[in-house]
């Protein structure tokens, strides 16, 4: 999910809530490799009952791989996909189930970003395309100048054309045969390795609608309902995307980790140095040696490193929030599970797939922090909570949005006071490396063992940026500097040769040997796709990065341009305001005149007036139009129901979205709590027809060709909906791919009908791929289960047509199987490719067709009954500092909740000023003296200082104690409460099948929390208003 840095942000602040995967490796005896044996006991301490693997994370990686060749071919990509899918299994060794989840149709709101990622990717191939093609002219002018013959090898990778990551979407024979692919090698592992005999693999492919973890979400949560259910079920999760954190957490259990690759790992590895390349000393030390070959043309390199895999601690993560999340003096009972949500609630705001952030927030401005201290500045204002098992309260989210707007003009004008001191930074910098390099460079200069051998150059006019297809010249002037006076022309010259260091690296390379260098190059897999990987929604990164977190990097044919190498996680679409002219026709942002300065800003959001410039320059509207200012917030604040229900709930309507690129101000949403949301549940497209709504014109090959005309042809009725260069708004960014792309939202109308003509022309198999599918179950012969699915499918006494599983019997599974036509017991099969893979004789394994279960209630957020919690991981001393972050705001800061300038609530604190210890905020609205908090109301248990900035504070009365005792931690509502949970296990008098609306009789109690002997709803509650099918779509209309 698009929350740029979150990962990192979470792992800085919480430090606890990461360790290390301890990885037992194959290892070789006689040269045969013995593989790990996963029946032992896991090497991590604990054991794991069930794995779920984010496809999508998994696949990204193996078919185009960062730092290494991609595969040849896609049997190679499977094979890789296999590996990777065991490595993972034999860190996890899960005891009870494996599911594995890959991308299916998405919801309209996710299509807008697919969208933007593969029209983007589309480009991105093809400009490596056109790179390989200047390659392969070099080549050939040089043989042809040398008389060398053509090395056919060479010629054949280089005209190769990049392999299209776009495949990796629903309804393309890619994914068809990534289904068959998996289906293959689990009955293989189920049939050959004894550690599977026991576990049950549930396979949700590609064809079955929804996003890969949404998927997962839905089964956990299914199987939470079931009243059989162990609430000490350990859960770990797979994935590359950062909102499966936050999915974690919405899932209530507390037994729950996040699996992902340490994607910082990189970061540990020695530094090199910026003028040779190599490791073992500075660019000031460089002496320009030349490093040790490895190989006749430099090809040869080390294996490539395993990448480590990082545990996050759910369970510990929860622990750091229930100090955070705790306001002692809120008038209502403190429930973690509840806070919870709004933690997650608030993180939607900082970015997120199916929403652009606020321009006032950016998580690398520790925006969350922000939001939490506005939280909890108003959680003594309300009654409750500001959700509710993933229906947002309007009127509690009002005072929070209400509180941003009075600090984003502060906000926007300290981040520009930040940019302008990063930019002198960064130019002092230059300077001083420039400085250093004349130093060093002086010393060789002399030095008696300066090598005077011929040095190429090429003149700053001839050469062009990196990464922009350079071609160097071999016609380069020769220097042999003096070591004594230089003249005017050899200076001039020597600055030449010193400012053109890239195109003399490409010209010595060309003049060595194109062949050869280019030998090199492909051998090192620097000719690959630059397409990074859109997270598993989409990558986390979906996100354009590899995962939201992994470094995301635009290699040219060369080498990798370091200017245009972007940061961990700077993959969102920019901060609104920031910004730059559009280009009308072309993804390539206009060049500066100065390559170090940023793009000239026209909005300039830290000047009075930028809220008529934003809105007329990003959405060309009259900036005096407030009504459609507010007609902005409203959709986005559907937006934000839309999105914690998909997180909470699930999905909520399959055709809603955001209709604009950008988000509104905070001070812009007004009048909330009177919002009255209502969704269509509406049906998710078929797969062609998501193909058709995301992919470019580019991409036609992984459409069936009777829909190609409708992507090319001119007289197409939706060629619209496909151009090939577009706008891309750099947004305050340098770069394109940081850029918002501007393309038109697909009118589903127009492309539904356009698409009708030419469905009856599809082919049998074509048609087979545009279905909606279902999940399958399958199992070992050693299974318990299996002598029941294999005597109710497939014995002369066949049962029924569903069966419905028993939670006890089948080892916590619940649901209903059905039998699968296309499966034929002890069957023979086979790989889906010709690769070296051996068939299976004899299938002992069953599959059959699996359906979760069902409910018509809302998805409770709380602790089921009988948990046991894991031991505090946290002491008093991490407490104590979470505690103390939150009191003063933090470096997140937002006002302040007690006092002065964020000071305790202690009149005999130097007026309120911050402890050494704690840093300010930069963005902290409690250091702009203008800026007033709103005073809380009688009875709230706080004090409101007087009006008229901290200068006035010691004229007031002094503050009264605050609301409830000490200030000290104190156990989440409902832990050690006997009364929390009901005699069964599972949920307290879950709520009958009742129509109705939550804003009727029989509704939420106003105080908004759990209460009552059993642990439900207050009084009649338990037996009212319950969530149905009748009402699902119904949401409450700004209160209770």
């Amino acid at each position: 999910m698009g929350v740029p840095a979150l990962f990192r942000w979470l792992s800085n602040k919480y430090p606890k809530i990461i360790s290390s995967v301890i990885e037992e490796l194959p290892y070789e005896v006689d040269g045969e490799e013995i593989p790990v044996d996963t029946t032992k006991p896991n090497p991590n301490g604990e054991e794991i009952d069930n794995l779920y693997l984010d496809m999508n994370g998994i696949v990204h990686p193996c078919t185009h791989p960062e730092g290494r060749p991609p595969p040849e071919n896609e049997q190679e990509m499977m094979l890789e996909i296999f590996k990777y899918t065991d490595r993972v299994m034999n860190m996890v060794r899960p005891r009870k189930l494996l599911m594995i989840a890959v991308d299916g149709v998405a919801p309209r709101a996710k299509m807008n970003q697919q969208r933007a990622r593969r029209f983007r990717s589309a480009q991105e191939a093809r400009e490596n395309d056109q790179k390989k093609e200047e390659f392969q002219k070099l080549l050939d002018r040089q043989n042809a100048a040398k008389g060398i013959k053509k090395d056919e090898d060479i010629e054949e990778q280089v005209i190769k054309k990049t392999w299209d990551s776009n495949v990796i979407t629903p309804g393309t024979p890619f994914m068809d045969i990534l289904a068959a692919s998996l289906r293959y090698w689990i009955a293989y592992k189920l049939n050959t390795d004894p550690a599977w005999e026991k576990l049950k693999i549930i396979i949700s492919d590609a064809t079955v609608p929804g996003e890969g973890e949404h998927k997962i979400m839905n089964f956990i949560r299914s199987q939470r309902q079931d009243p059989n259910h162990d609430p000490n079920t350990r859960h770990v999760l797979y994935g590359l995307d950062a909102d499966l954190i936050m999915l974690g957490l919405a899932t209530h259990e507390p037994h729950f980790r996040v699996l992902r690759e340490d994607v910082f790992f990189q970061e540990s590895k020695p530094r090199t140095c910026r003028l040779c390349g190599q490791t073992g000393h500075k660019a000031e030390e460089c002496r320009g040696e030349a490093k040790e070959k490895s190989g006749e043309f430099d090809e040869k390199h080390k294996a490539v490193t395993r990448k480590p895999f990082i545990w996050l601690s759910v369970s510990i993560l929860r622990e750091y929030l229930a100090a955070e999340l705790h306001v002692p003096q809120q008038r209502f009972p403190f429930d973690l599970e509840r806070a919870l949500d709004d933690w997650v609630f608030m993180c939607f705001f900082v970015g997120n797939d199916f929403l652009p952030h606020l321009p006032s927030l950016d998580i690398r401005e520790n925006a969350i922090d922000t939001l939490i201290s506005l939280w909890r500045e108003n959680i003594p204002l309300m009654d409750g909570y500001v959700t509710r098992d993933g229906i947002v309260n309007f009127k509690h989210a009002q005072l929070i949005l209400t509180g941003l707007g009075k600090q984003e003009k502060s906000i926007f004008q300290r981040r520009r006071q930040a940019e302008e001191r990063k930019a002198a930074n960064e130019k002092r910098r230059r300077e001083e490396d420039e400085m250093r390099k004349d130093q060093s460079r002086k010393r060789r200069r002399d030095s008696p063992t300066y090598d005077n051998s011929e040095t190429q150059s090429t003149p700053p006019s001839k050469s062009r940026k990196q990464g922009d297809g350079f071609i160097a010249s071999t016609n380069i002037d020769l220097i042999t500097p003096s070591r004594g006076h230089l003249s005017k022309e050899a200076r001039e010259l020597t600055h030449s040769l010193v400012a053109s260091r890239g195109a003399v690296y490409k010209a010595n390379i060309a003049n060595k040997s194109a062949a050869a260098a280019l030998k090199s190059q492909l051998m090192k897999g620097k000719i690959e796709n630059s397409d990074a990987l859109e997270p598993s929604n989409g990558t986390s990164a979906e996100e354009e990065t590899a995962a939201e977190d992994s470094e995301r990097i635009s290699p040219s044919v060369l080498g990798k341009g370091k200017a245009e190498e972007p940061k961990e996680d700077d993959a969102d679409t920019g901060t609104p305001g920031r910004d730059s002219p559009v280009a009308a026709t072309s993804t390539k942002e206009t060049p500066a005149k100065d390559p170090n300065e940023p793009p000239p800003d026209t909005v300039r959001l830290w000047e009075d007036g930028y809220t008529e410039r934003y809105y007329e320059q990003k959405f060309h509207v009259d900036p005096s139009d407030t009504t459609f200012r507010h007609k902005v917030a409203r959709a986005y604040a559907e937006g934000l129901q839309w999105v914690l229900l998909y997180y909470m709930q699930g999905c909520p309507s399959w055709t809603w979205y955001y209709p604009y690129h950008y988000a509104p101000f905070a001070a812009d949403f007004t009048e909330l709590d009177g919002m009255n949301v209502h969704f269509e549940k509406g049906k998710p497209f078929r797969p062609f027809e998501q193909l058709m709504g995301v992919l470019p014109a580019a991409s036609n090959h992984a459409i069936p060709e009777v829909f190609h005309d409708l992507m090319s042809d001119p007289n197409s009725e939706i060629i619209d909906f496909y151009p090939e260069d577009f706008p891309v708004d750099l947004n305050g960014k340098k770069f394109a791919w940081q850029g918002v792309i501007l393309l038109p939202f697909i009118d589903e109308t127009r492309l539904l009908a356009a698409m009708e003509k030419k469905y009856p022309l599809l082919s049998v198999d074509e048609n087979a791929r545009n279905t909606i599918g279902r999940d399958v179950l399958l199992i070992a012969d050693q299974h318990p289960l299996y002598q029941e699915l294999v005597g109710n499918f497939f014995s002369k006494k066949q049962g029924a047509s569903k069966y419905k599983l028993n939670m006890r019997s089948s080892g916590g599974l619940a649901g209903e199987v059905e039998r699968d036509d296309n499966y034929i017991p002890h069957s023979s099969l086979y790989a889906p490719y010709d690769v070296n893979m051996p068939p299976i004789d004899e299938d002992r394994s069953v599959m059959v067709h699996y359906e979760i279960p069902k409910s018509a209630h809302l998805h409770k957020s709380m602790i089921l009954r009988g948990v046991q919690f894991p031991s505090p991981a946290l002491d008093q001393g991490d407490i104590n500092a979470v505690k103390s972050k939150s009191r003063f705001g933090g470096r997140g800061g937002g006002y302040p909740r007690n006092g002065s300038r964020g000071g305790h609530m202690n009149h005999h604190n130097n007026g309120g000023r911050l402890n050494t210890n704690e840093r300010p905020n930069p963005f902290a609205a409690h250091l702009d003296p203008s800026f007033v908090p709103p005073p809380l109301v009688g009875g709230a248990g706080g004090w409101a200082p007087p009006i008229g900035g901290p200068a006035s504070y010691s004229r007031g009365p002094p503050p009264p104690p605050r609301g409830g005792g000490a200030d000290f931690y104190t156990p989440p509502h409902g832990y050690n409460n006997p009364h929390s949970y009901n005699q069964r296990g599972g949920y307290a008098y879950p709520p009958r099948d009742q129509p109705g609306h939550y804003n009727q009789p029989g509704q939420y109690s106003q105080r908004d929390h759990y209460e009552g002997p059993q642990g439900g709803y207050r009084g009649n509650d338990r037996s009212r208003g319950g969530y149905s099918e009748q009402n699902r779509n119904t949401y409450p209309r700004g209160r209770y």
